[in-house]
């Protein structure tokens, strides 16, 4: 079972990685475009702008929880270091209780700010509705309490080849 999780987790982080990097990639080409096209061709394009701040909504909520799960989001440990190893410990289950919480807020409200917006149009990208513009949101909250959960359950993954940029690729899960 602790296999599957960890697999399973691997090929979410994996995907939040891809998707985040391939959003942040777009937002470098499209935002020089909608530069060019005023300044150059002399006719602004309408889209650039809503498509950048979608794929920035992407890029940060998966990105987010790839970066919870790979221990490198901002973390202030001068507190809980200098606590004892009990008081420390009673912390990080505190915190990732926290965590958890704060996952299942954006999970719920963001799947009901999607559903109270999908009527809405973007007017500068008519075929795109308002709710799936935030869809990010609740993708994101739960993709980081699914990390959380397993950081409750298996402790901290961040030590594992596929959240290393030197490491080789792994062939199993230890």
């Amino acid at each position: 079972m602790k296999n599957l999780i960890l697999r399973a987790n691997d090929a979410l982080y994996n995907a939040c990685i891809w998707i985040s990097g391939l959003s942040l990639t777009a937002i470098a080409l499209i935002i020089p475009w909608g530069i060019f096209a005023r300044y150059v061709l002399g006719t602004g394009s309408r889209w650039p702008e809503p498509v950048a701040v979608l794929l920035v909504t992407v890029f940060t909520f998966l990105g987010a929880a790839a970066a919870y799960r790979a221990n490198a989001h901002m973390a202030v440990a001068i507190f809980t270091a200098r606590l004892g190893a009990s008081f420390s410990k009673g912390c990080g289950v505190l915190i990732q209780l926290l965590m958890g919480i704060v996952a299942l807020f954006m999970l719920i409200w963001g799947i009901n700010l999607c559903m109270a917006t999908w009527g809405q149009f973007n007017s500068a990208l008519p075929g795109l509705r308002t709710g799936m513009a935030y869809l990010p949101i609740p993708v994101g909250a739960a993709v980081t309490l699914a990390f959380v959960i397993e950081r409750m359950l298996l402790g901290e993954q961040h030590e594992r080849p596929i959240m290393q940029l030197d490491a080789p690729a792994a062939e199993g899960v230890e």
